[in-house]
């Protein structure tokens, strides 16, 4: 063999000791050829990527991950698996999340890894034609069907499905547990249960053996949600935390791995309080500290004080929940057929940080005597504004369906911007505008009303754009009125109270 393949032979063997050795150039490794484009390294893509090769090496048990919205968490939890494989390809990884679609998207991009041809010039593993789909294949080794990747819903079936293996010693696969709660769920008391109890009852059974580690990556979304659960003893086993909030001051920076800690950039913008943005390449300061007062993100999606609180800076909040609790509501999946429906308004006075939001909200009356809220638009907008989106809003929901109900009229607090809001597009549109008189004070409004929702008499859709605000506005509400914001619930009474608290008429 000439020296020329004696170098080629050395530099393959040296890429595949590192590939198998170091997570993130793993990652690296086989990002490139995947996206046409470098991975983007940020130094808490090598903090998790250190924690990870921890776990491979056996000196962290079970490991939770709290990091930021698009953070590169699922890319580094996808080059896991196939990293396994590479190492050994009799791994087994066991992959559940709340989202269906997700697992099956890092499944298969894990298996689309192991069958590239630059994986396969390192490690020449088959992957086995008998089972070979998005959510579940295995590998083969001398003829025999070995590795295994199961990805499911939370709520799935796991039932005789295994993570690690008996037969090898050393790390032979995980259970990955990416994102296990839904947002729209964390406030709903049942439904954390219901992930808890999956954590310990089901997923912790599917180790085959006690040292299959089990890796914890989420978002905070309550108090009470899966990383509490883990990291306050409920689940067996040592667990290690490693936490990475949205903005970053010098207290935390200190308390990060040496090794780690000198790969933060400290020349980069500050705040007032000495907070930098964990990734200014991706995120500005400038962009977190506006998300940070309520705002929304790059996806349009609204971010509440308390989501930038928990899912952001991985610091959930203890909300009120005295008055109204969110589990207290009843879901729909599908609209039914409504007697008829109506807009209900809230405006504010001012549109300056500190003031209240206007709030649109599109409810209907079923047919089985219960509220159905339909839509909720919510923002901080100028008079002329004001006015578009009233507009638009009675467009959006006048020219819908209207086999699901006939759109009777808007309500419209007749007080500040509201009674202009009234007048101006009483002229502009065909729908009735009424005007509501608010005598009451907001805590005797509330009580006349919530034992309708107590009762599940008030359902929200199972998933919305807006849902998560709304939750989040509603589990906060307190009896000596210190939340923050309840635009949202005012118009809420009012449809209760023009629906479900008044005695049906002939329209009807």
């Amino acid at each position: 063999m000439n020296s020329k393949a004696n170098t080629s032979l050395l530099e393959v063997q040296i890429e595949q000791e590192r590939c198998e050795k170091e997570h993130l150039f793993f990652t690296r490794r086989f990002f490139m050829p995947r996206m046409g484009f470098k991975f983007s390294v940020n130094w808490h893509h090598e903090y998790i990527a250190w924690a990870i090769d921890e776990v491979i090496a056996g000196r962290i048990e079970n490991l939770v991950i709290n990091v930021p919205p698009g953070s590169g968490k699922t890319e580094l939890l996808t080059n896991l698996i196939a990293r396994g494989i590479a190492r050994n390809a009799r791994s087994r990884f066991l992959y559940l999340s709340f989202s269906q679609s997700l697992v099956e998207d890092v499944s298969s991009t894990a298996r689309n890894i192991v069958k590239s041809e630059d994986f396969q010039g390192l490690w020449p593993v088959s992957i086995s034609t008998s089972t070979d789909a998005k959510a579940s294949w295995k590998t083969t080794v001398d003829g025999y069907e070995a590795g295994h990747v199961y990805s499911a819903s939370m709520g799935g079936q796991v039932t005789g499905r295994r993570a690690g293996t008996l037969a090898d010693n050393g790390f032979t696969g995980a259970i990955i547990l990416d994102d296990p709660l839904k947002p729209e769920d964390a406030f709903s008391q049942s439904a954390r249960k219901k992930a808890n109890r999956k954590i310990l009852n089901t997923v912790n059974s599917r180790k085959a053996k006690s040292s299959t580690p089990i890796i914890l990556i989420m978002q905070r979304l309550h108090v009470e949600d899966p990383t509490n659960f883990v990291m306050t003893g409920n689940v067996p086993g040592q667990w290690h935390q490693i936490t990475v909030p949205a903005l970053i001051d010098d207290a935390y920076i200190a308390k990060l791995p040496e090794h780690i800690r000198k790969k933060v950039p400290r020349d980069v913008e500050r705040d007032e309080r000495g907070r930098q943005s964990y990734w200014p390449l991706k995120e500005s300061l400038q962009s977190l500290l506006q998300l940070e007062q309520g705002g929304q993100d790059k996806d349009g999606a609204t971010v509440s004080r308390y989501t930038f609180s928990s899912q952001y800076q991985q610091q959930p909040k203890k909300l009120g929940g005295d008055l109204v609790k969110a589990e207290w509501f009843g879901r729909y999946v599908e609209l039914p057929v409504l007697k008829w429906r109506a807009i209900w308004a809230d405006t504010a006075q001012k549109t300056k940080e500190h003031n209240d939001y206007s709030v649109f909200l599109c409810a209907g009356l079923g047919h089985d005597n219960r509220l159905y809220i339909i839509d909720v638009r919510r923002g901080k907008w100028e008079s002329p504004e004001l006015i578009k989106e009233a507009k638009a809003f009675i467009n959006k929901h006048k020219d819908s369906n209207t086999k699901i109900g006939k759109l009777r009229y808007m309500a419209i607090e007749d007080k500040s911007s509201g009674t202009t809001l009234i007048q101006t597009v009483s002229r502009q549109t065909t729908l009735p505008i009424r005007a509501v008189q608010r005598g009451i004070d907001k805590l005797t409004r509330t009580m006349d009303v919530v034992f309708y929702v107590e009762d599940g008499n008030v359902l929200l859709p199972v998933s919305a754009p807006w849902l998560l605000n709304y939750i989040e506005e509603i589990e906060g509400l307190t009896a000596d009125m210190t939340h923050d914001h309840d635009d949202q619930w005012d118009p809420t009474i009012d449809a209760i109270n023009d629906t479900l608290a008044k005695k049906p008429t002939v329209f009807d």
